[in-house]
């Protein structure tokens, strides 16, 4: 149908070229009639390539509307309905009642709109879970304006993938690429009904892969584009030059609500997993490691006496969880997972939950200065993972002030409020702002439980491992909030 090889560069110069005489209008000499002929030829070529792909990708791509009930003024949970003031006995003292007035309705319909597209000649879906989250009701629209009411198969709202079926035959599909080969500076294309307006299309590039910590699922690693993605967006196919879908589209990135160049999409390798599970399950089981972790640092990394910073360090291990019966423990730096090596925390916990439960995996990490590999019988993670607790402030006296901490012996009684045991540690009674120990993140309530990976049980213990720090003016505590613990180096001023 077209050129198979990317040609975002030749699109550039040859971009580039002509605006050059445009803008300075200049003769283009008749040396160069030829390459202009070439150079106007490839944007042809080109623009013909993205037309193409979003003919043959578009009628595979929905529009979803969606009815569900919004109780906010149902008076469910007390709360009052706009009708309550008319039925008030107050009103009703002085007016009585209103001929034919009407009774107050139970509830209301709120509708909402997203995309999706088709995976399947008979009719399976993929789209965002908030498209369909609660709804009542989904009605699916195709490019040709015919309409099909649409049930769930099954929703994952940890990576905000869901599932949904039309009764068809013989209906237009999207084959699935290959998104951990995707490149950043690639070009792709968005189709979706942004504002309800179906059938859209935009072109842009992949700006960055593997973005985490956005705030917006569970597990996080999505692609960032900057083909324009607006609020109806969300569902939609972000595909690559060959027409198959990288991503789905879903979120962006605006202070207005609209367009500001910055777009996220689920990589389509993670959806594929989530797709076979709901199909097969109408649920997704998760893998379960058991550990808490943390990023390593350069402060962490000669904390631990690492080469460099890298990997993830394990701070806690649950009891009787697969890390712990594998023999993990605290302070243990992760490397690697079947031999692919981890960037960060987002990383590993992509990958453990996309790990199939009663897998065998093999980790490579560094515990005390030496490479060491540990098999892992992957679990199912529990349906009801334990929070951290909310921590109450608490004055104390003062101690080690040059790092902005206040100390305090942990009391039967403290121990009690806070839900710690008689001597577990030293509490933090009070951080001092814009101190060492605020900057990295220290509160009033935590537990200081070792100090340069000694266990210490009482301030004298505390005390004695801190003044060991010597000449270093640096320390390395392993911090406790609840029910979770931590790693952070502290430097004093």
């Amino acid at each position: 149908m077209f050129n198979k090889q990317p040609a975002s560069k030749q699109y550039l110069l040859a971009a580039l070229f002509l605006c050059c005489f445009l803008l300075t209008g200049q003769t283009v000499p008749a040396s160069q009639d030829e390459q202009l002929e070439e150079s106007i030829a490839l944007l042809e070529r080109s623009s013909r390539a993205f037309s193409s792909v979003v003919k043959k990708a578009g009628p595979a791509v929905v529009y979803i509307g969606i009815e569900k009930t919004d109780n906010r003024f149902s008076g469910i949970g007390g709360e009052q309905t706009p009708y309550d003031f008319f039925n008030d006995p107050f009103f009703e003292h002085f007016f009585g009642k209103t001929p034919g007035q009407r009774t107050q309705p139970k509830h209301f319909k709120e509708h909402g709109a997203g995309s999706g597209f088709i995976i399947s000649a008979d009719g399976l879906i993929l789209t965002n879970n908030h498209v369909v989250d609660g709804a009542d009701s989904i009605k699916v629209r195709l490019a040709d304006e015919r309409e099909f009411m649409a049930t769930v198969v099954g929703t994952d709202p940890q990576s905000d993938v869901a599932l949904i079926r039309i009764k068809g035959k013989n209906l237009p599909f999207l084959n699935l690429g290959d998104s951990d080969k995707l490149e950043v500076g690639e070009w792709v294309i968005a189709i979706g009904s942004p504002f309800e307006l179906s059938q859209t299309v935009t072109v842009g590039v992949v700006s960055a892969k593997g973005r985490s910590r956005m705030g917006i699922n569970d597990y996080e690693n999505f692609i960032q584009t900057d083909a324009a993605i607006n609020p109806g967006n969300s569902g939609g196919p972000l595909l690559d030059i060959y027409g198959k879908v990288i991503g789905i589209n879903t979120a962006i990135f605006s202070r207005s609500g609209g367009y500001m160049g910055i777009g996220f999409a689920i990589p389509v390798n993670m959806a594929k997993s989530i797709e076979k599970q709901l199909r097969q399950n109408g649920r997704v089981s998760r893998g379960w490691l058991g550990v808490m972790i943390q990023d390593v640092d350069e402060n962490l990394a000669a904390s631990f006496k690492l080469n460099k910073a890298e990997g993830i360090l394990i701070s806690e291990v649950t009891a009787n969880s697969p890390a712990d019966k594998a023999g993990f423990k605290r302070g243990d730096v992760i490397l690697a997972q079947d031999g692919i090596r981890l960037s960060n925390v987002s990383d590993l916990r992509n990958r453990v939950a996309m790990t199939m439960p009663g897998s065998k995996v093999f980790f490579t990490l560094i515990r005390n200065g030496r490479e060491k590999k540990i098999k892992v019988k992957i679990q199912e993670q529990p349906s009801e993972l334990s929070r951290t607790k909310k921590i109450k402030r608490k004055q104390g006296t003062s101690l080690l002030s040059r790092m902005g901490l206040s100390l305090q012996e942990l009391t039967q009684e403290l121990a009690r409020q806070f839900g710690y045991q008689q001597g577990q540690g030293v509490i933090i009674a009070d951080v001092a702002a814009d101190s060492p120990a605020a900057r990295v993140g220290l509160q009033a309530g935590q537990l200081i439980e070792e100090v340069n990976r000694v266990r210490i049980h009482s301030m004298d213990e505390l005390t004695r491992e801190v003044k060991r720090t010597g000449k270093t003016h640096q320390v390395l505590l392993r911090v406790r909030a609840g029910e979770y613990s931590r790693y952070v180096v502290l430097r004093t001023e």
